[in-house]
C-alpha cells in the first residue's frame, strides 16, 4: 500500500502545480477581451463556408497505410543493429515478416488504394 502513497502524492504534486500555473497565469496575466481576438481563424484567414464537408476516404486510407507500414519498418531498426548476433533463425523470421508486410502493399496496391486521382 506505501507504493501506492508515493504515486498518488506525485499526482497531488503535479495536479497542484497545474492548478496554481492556471490561477497565476489568470491573476497575473494581462485579460483585454477583444471580439477580433475571439474570431476562429484558420491560418489567418476568415472563415467561409461550413465546417462539416465531405472528404475523399481515400485520404484516410492513405494516411493509415502510411501510419501502419511506417511502424512495421521501425521494427527493422532493431533487427538491423543485431542481425549478426543473432543469425539465420532470426533472418529468416525477418524474411517472413517482410513477406507477409509485400503481401499487404501488393494487396493496397492491387485495390488501388495508392493512387492519388
Amino acid at each position: 500500500m506505501g507504493q501506492y502513497v508515493s504515486i498518488f502524492l506525485f499526482g497531488a504534486v503535479v495536479l497542484g502545480a497545474m492548478l496554481a500555473g492556471l490561477v497565476a497565469a489568470r491573476i497575473i496575466g494581462p485579460h483585454r477581451p477583444d471580439p477580433a481576438k475571439l474570431m476562429p481563424y484558420e491560418c489567418g484567414s476568415p472563415l467561409y463556408g461550413q465546417a462539416w464537408v465531405q472528404v475523399n476516404v481515400r485520404y484516410y486510407l492513405y494516411a493509415l497505410l502510411f501510419v501502419i507500414f511506417d511502424v512495421e519498418v521501425i521494427f527493422l531498426y532493431p533487427w538491423a543493429v543485431a542481425a549478426k548476433q543473432l543469425g539465420l533463425p532470426a533472418f529468416m523470421e525477418m524474411l517472413v515478416f517482410l513477406a507477409i508486410l509485400l503481401t499487404g502493399l501488393a494487396y493496397a496496391w492491387k485495390k488501388d488504394a495508392l493512387k492519388w486521382a
